[in-house]
């Protein structure tokens, strides 16, 4: 396997791979990457539907990308997922799968034109006071120590921030910055998740640095992504002959050391109550999907808190199927599954979903988003977060296109809440988060919306409907960590198997995102494969001068640097600069970014 870039590569198909007619694959997991595997096998490895085996616990494809309308309780969204432009491996699978309502196109160009048709951007990123426009007005409110500690974050190696929070590396005054506000509500960091990750972060999306404050670098699918993306491809597979086992509850997969060479011997998996195994050939291709985000979930309704009684540290399937996969390694080398799932209080978070068509409620939505949620457009363009509520919940909520469902009722609005602290009460409903029911959290997102405070019960009450979700493993892929916690993709040595999805490694790429999960899938099989394509690299912007220099306009709130605090020292240095550029095409380039007039 190799990475490539340009139009050269990503226009190509290649040839046939040795040997795959004889080859089977078993994928474990029918999320994102497991279904990305599943695709390239079809579609670049050439194999044969039938021979590819999606191996599934539950009666739902998609993992961790569902959405789904319980007729008893509602509408359950555990998450949604931001994208952007340079998702390059999922644009590469999205551009031959079919649009399900429009067969004659792909979901790519659906997407492409509903995104070109109606741009996401927010007009309200933050409110105060039940309400208010908090006015962050696109600013990030750096400090000088906050800027040049998030300069040096950005160049810093990243064998170097191993094991290290984001809290060792950032100075107090950076909290209270604009900055923080945007980053850790719209990426679901914490102060003590893992300051490789934020680097991470900076270096991948630095070209979308302007877009942070008001969303408007980020696109998104026109229903839930279940329907949107997790269906298409399904029926995409479906057409080649491929087929989702369900019921397989996988618990082993036996490996074997010889030399140099780790072999998949066996899969070891319970169906139907009863313990069953699938012995494996060198021929036989094993994906194993290790860890998950929503193991372990915990669902509320309307009237009853989730059920946290089967919660524990370092407990739920998924952890269970990599630790016993973890201990047949000799050096550590199919990862650490511990360092990611024995601290839930340091990983969870919550969400829950209201369902609304009354029309008071709809008005406060209006008058904070300054758009009405059921034109059928952006509505909110990416989460409205409550400043008030970051001593207490840190609530967001959010509003995508109606509707989200296709079975949805023309007259409702779906609004997704999130909430970072679910162990501290709320501002107006005095209990923490993971102890409330649907009911108790709607009236504590009322408030905060500026319902008037003797109305609120009876509209919690009579005229929404709220599903709750409680995660205790979401942000367990944040915790700090080493490289070698997570196993590579296909580990060294490894014949016939690799790991999928977002407990796996791949280079410069960020987790908790679409595209990581389905990078791992194309990695896996063009690896095991040796599938002559380039898989494209990660989109390269943080060695682009342009975009560096842009993100250092932005970053000091669009002013030229001969506007900014300086040292006596440093404004000698920077006269000095600017005399050694002048009439060189990096002085064009400063003009360019802003950063000089």
């Amino acid at each position: 396997m190799y990475y490539s870039a340009g139009t050269y590569e990503a226009f190509a198909h290649p040839e046939k791979p040795e040997g795959v007619d004889s080859k089977s694959a078993y994928i474990i997991g029918t999320g994102l990457a497991g279904l990305a595997a599943a695709f390239y096998l079809v579609r670049d490895g050439q194999m044969k539907g039938e021979r590819i085996h999606l191996l599934e616990k539950l009666e739902l494809a998609g993992g961790s990308c569902d959405g789904r309308k319980d007729i008893t309780k509602g509408f359950y969204m555990r998450g949604g997922r931001e994208m952007d432009n340079h998702f390059e491996v999922m644009w590469d699978i999205f551009r031959d799968v079919p649009s399900l309502e429009n067969p004659e196109i792909s979901v790519l160009d659906e997407y492409y034109w509903l995104n070109k048709h109606d741009p996401n951007y927010s007009l309200c990123r933050a409110t105060v006071n039940c309400g208010e426009d908090a006015h962050t007005d696109k600013k990030f409110g750096l400090d000088k120590e906050s800027a040049m500690a998030l300069s040096r974050l950005f160049i810093t190696p990243e064998k170097n921030l191993e094991g290290k929070k984001i809290s060792e590396v950032m100075p107090d005054s950076f909290w209270q910055t604009n900055f923080w506000l945007y980053w850790q509500t719209m990426f679901a960091f914490q102060r003590w998740s893992s300051a490789l990750e934020m680097k991470r972060y900076l270096c991948r999306y630095v070209h979308h640095i302007d877009g942070l404050p008001d969303f408007s670098a980020l696109r998104f699918t026109k229903y839930n992504q279940y329907e949107s993306l997790i269906l298409p491809l399904a029926k995409y597979l479906e057409s080649y002959g491929v087929k989702i086992e369900y019921g397989m509850d996988v618990k082993n997969v036996i490996i074997e050391t010889v030399g140099d060479q780790k072999i998949a011997k066996q899969i070891v998996y319970i169906k139907d109550g009863q313990e069953q195994t699938i012995d494996l050939i060198k021929d036989d291709l094993v994906f194993i999907t290790n860890g998950c985000c929503t193991d372990t979930s915990c669902y509320g309704d309307q009237t009853h808190a989730p059920d946290l009684s089967q919660v524990k540290n370092g407990a739920g399937e998924s952890w269970d199927l990599w630790k016993n996969i973890a201990k047949q390694a000799k050096h550590g080398e199919f990862g650490n599954p511990d360092n990611f799932c024995t601290d839930f209080e340091a990983t969870n978070w919550m969400s829950a979903t209201v369902e609304t068509k009354n029309e008071e409620i709809i008005q406060h939505i209006i008058n904070i988003c300054h758009r009405d949620p059921r034109a059928g457009k952006v509505t909110t363009g990416g989460i409205v977060t409550v400043k008030d509520s970051f001593d207490n919940w840190m609530l967001s909520w959010t509003i995508n296109r109606q509707p989200q469902f296709k079975s949805q009722d023309k007259d409702t609005v779906l609004v997704w809440l999130y909430a970072l602290n679910t162990n501290v009460e709320g501002n107006f409903v005095k209990k923490p988060m993971r102890g409330c029911t649907g009911e108790e959290i709607c009236r504590e997102w009322l408030y905060h919306i500026g319902i008037p405070e003797a109305e609120i019960e009876g509209l919690a009450k009579d005229a929404c409907n709220t599903t709750t979700c409680f995660m205790p493993f979401i942000n367990a892929f944040f915790q700090p960590r080493k490289n070698e916690d997570r196993p590579k993709v296909v580990p060294d040595g490894a014949v016939n198997f690799a790991f999928l999805g977002q407990f796996a490694e791949t280079p410069r790429d960020t987790i908790f995102t679409i595209e990581y999960s389905m990078r791992t899938g194309m990695e896996s099989v063009y690896t095991l494969l040796n599938v002559d394509r380039g898989v494209p690299e990660v989109w390269g912007s943080k060695y682009d001068i342009r975009e560096l220099l842009r993100a250092c306009y932005y970053a000091i709130d669009k002013k030229p640097i001969t506007e900014v605090k300086l040292s006596f020292k440093e404004k000698e240095l920077l006269k000095t600069v600017m005399k050694k550029v002048r009439g060189t095409d990096l002085e064009l380039l400063l003009k360019d970014s802003g950063l000089i007039e």
